[in-house]
């Protein structure tokens, strides 16, 4: 079975009880382990209790062809239904995943968590084909689930939020979950005592912070400096930040900077097309995101996109370190937007 993105929110609050194995695959990591996440939960409360809740990688399916078997037909020390976590698997676990589905055992929920998958995607098909399985897609963050994240949190925190709060925040955390989320968490404390957000304080927490650090090396980037690119990149892992997160959301820039240049190919005013930009631009951004539009020809940005995206596919193929593959490509992107200057 498989579910629209749209309806992925309710099967998370009451999950189908005919869905075994569910399949949550995407292109946002932090979303994929987060649905991950409250799906195990809606089963044990308690991930960290080893009696009900097991993780198995690749090189143990590997080892073992019956191993899900085996866990999944185990009975948990104390009673109560088991959890298995499976992360990080590909095309290779296909066959398994879908003779198992064809010949279920135990009652564990068993949860995999996958990267981004084609729609011929034999895992996918695998598990969309079962009558026990589900396939949960993720999709990287627009601004308005963006904004329905930060009201979230907030709430959670029983905190008020202003609009100009909301606003910079949906303009600054980029798109992906595990980050954002992070980032709103550590928002949360630093405004608890108050009782509610203001525009200063979201300044203070990510424009001064993270997003400040991802937005020097897509500022680095797009102005073709590379000197500064290796600066913003080194503060960025420093602070204990992912290049790859920057790479996303360089990927979400450019792609910004393509659409509204096609609009003024077509004789929209470069002011009204950025206006349409959802999520908006924060009033700060604008000037530098006029600049770059100023700076980049339309062939040129076509270019710099399909290395970023190729570089995202690569990211996470496991044929090399993903920071790695993030930095050549920044680099290369850079190199191009120089040479473009010199002519």
């Amino acid at each position: 079975m498989k579910l629209k993105a749209a309806q992925v929110e309710n099967f998370l609050r009451a999950p189908d009880a005919k869905a075994q194995l569910i399949l949550i695959y995407g292109e946002d990591e932090g979303l994929v382990r987060e649905r991950a996440v409250k799906l195990a939960r809606t089963v044990v409360e308690d991930l960290k209790d080893p009696f009900r809740v097991v993780e198995l990688g690749i090189p143990q399916l590997k080892e073992d062809a019956g191993r899900l078997r085996d866990e999944a037909a185990a009975i948990s020390f104390g009673g109560g239904r088991r959890v298995i976590r499976i992360r990080d698997i590909g095309e290779a676990q296909a066959p398994l995943i879908a003779d198992f589905l064809a010949d279920p055992a135990g009652d564990a929920l068993i949860v995999i968590e996958a990267g981004s998958l084609a729609s011929k995607s034999k895992l996918r098909q695998a598990v969309e084909k079962a009558g026990n399985g589900m396939a949960l897609p993720c999709y990287a963050d627009s601004g308005r689930d963006i904004e329905g994240l930060i009201q979230s949190i907030m709430e959670e925190h029983k905190l008020r939020i202003d609009r100009d709060a909301t606003r910079y925040l949906v303009a600054n955390l980029g798109s992906d979950r595990m980050i954002s989320r992070s980032e709103l968490e550590k928002l949360a404390l630093y405004a608890l005592k108050e009782g509610q957000v203001t525009l200063a304080d979201a300044m203070a927490c990510v424009g001064d912070s993270s997003a400040r650090h991802y937005d020097d090396v897509i500022q680095a980037v797009s102005q073709g400096n590379v000197v500064n690119l290796d600066a913003a990149l080194t503060r960025l892992v420093e602070e204990g930040l992912n290049p790859v997160g920057a790479l996303r959301m360089m990927i979400s820039y450019f792609q910004k900077l393509h659409l509204v240049k096609g609009q003024v190919a077509q004789g929209i005013s470069a002011d009204q097309a950025m206006k349409s930009l959802r999520p908006p631009l924060f009033f700060k951004a604008a000037d530098q995101f006029r600049a770059s539009l100023n700076n980049w020809a339309v062939n040129n940005l076509q270019r710099a996109l399909q290395i970023l995206l190729e570089a995202e596919k690569d990211c996470k193929s496991g044929l090399a370190i993903p920071e790695t593959i993030a930095h050549r490509a920044m680099i290369k992107v850079a190199v191009a937007r120089q040479k473009q200057g010199r002519r």
